[in-house]
């Protein structure tokens, strides 16, 4: 499909978080277009995961106002952020290491699972051929970032690139509208960054998914981005287009330093 970028879908606005006298997030407004690749960009400690965890209700922040998809938000869970189609990958691989890749995937799953308990333990009719349904669409998601040779191998014993890819996969399986991708390619090495890269792409591309995304290394981030906001110390010090960014003499001065040109 053509790519379309949209009206504006997350409406951050002066969002301020604190653990105790500790300011993670100060002030901090911007917002995500429907159908584009945001990234979040700045050093160690500015506050990048903080904001993912404010988007998708890990926390909340005690001032600001989220807007998503017109209506505002109050105290939203993860659970219920979900619901809203907001995904997520984390830092740190957040997988079940003796499960298989396909089980793994199907957990991403369980959301759209309607049949209660009593029918699952029973396992005929209804649950029957709503499992099927999952287990096709699951199928689908492995074939399209292509892990078909190991979806039966149990994800521990997986190298650490494709451990990613899984959890990408995960992600994809509660068919978000937004997906929230938390250093997607961190540890990884140039082949492997690589076809993380070429995912996204194709999961912004062809799925339609609208990805927010924080990224240490430069070069993707310029490359796959529509436009970057740069924290730092927890506050916004850029906002633009990769190149505009790139170009911002406050974001050279605090982040980029001689690796912006």
């Amino acid at each position: 499909m053509a790519r379309v970028i949209g009206g504006v879908i997350l409406d951050l606005q002066n969002i301020s978080l604190s653990f105790g006298g500790v300011k993670a997030l100060t002030n901090i407004s911007f917002d995500v277009r429907e159908g584009e690749i945001r990234a979040i960009i700045g050093p160690n400690g500015a506050g990048k995961s903080s904001m993912l965890n404010v988007i998708n209700g890990v926390y909340h922040p005690q001032q600001g106002r989220i807007v998503f998809r017109g209506q505002e938000r109050r105290r939203m869970n993860p659970h219920e952020a979900a619901a809203q189609g907001i995904a997520r990958t984390f830092q740190n691989i957040a997988l079940f290491k003796g499960m298989t890749v396909l089980d793994n995937i199907m957990t991403g799953r369980n959301l759209m699972m309607r049949r209660n308990f009593l029918w699952n333990a029973l396992y005929w009719g209804p649950t029957r051929r709503e499992e099927i349904a999952h287990r096709r669409r699951v199928e689908e998601i492995i074939d399209f970032l292509e892990i078909q040779n190991i979806r039966k191998t149990p994800v521990g014993r997986l190298p650490y690139g494709l451990q990613k890819r899984v959890e990408l996969a995960r992600a994809l399986a509660a068919e978000p509208s937004l997906l929230l991708l938390d250093e997607p390619m961190a540890g990884m090495n140039v082949e492997e960054k690589q076809d993380m890269c070429r995912f996204i792409l194709d999961v912004n591309e062809q799925l339609g998914t609208t990805i927010v995304l924080i990224e240490h290394d430069m070069g993707v981030v310029m490359d796959i981005s529509d436009r970057v906001v740069v924290l730092d110390y927890g506050r916004k010090i850029g906002d633009g287009p990769p190149d505009e960014v790139r170009n911002d003499p406050v974001v050279i001065e605090a982040y980029l330093g001689g690796a912006a040109h």
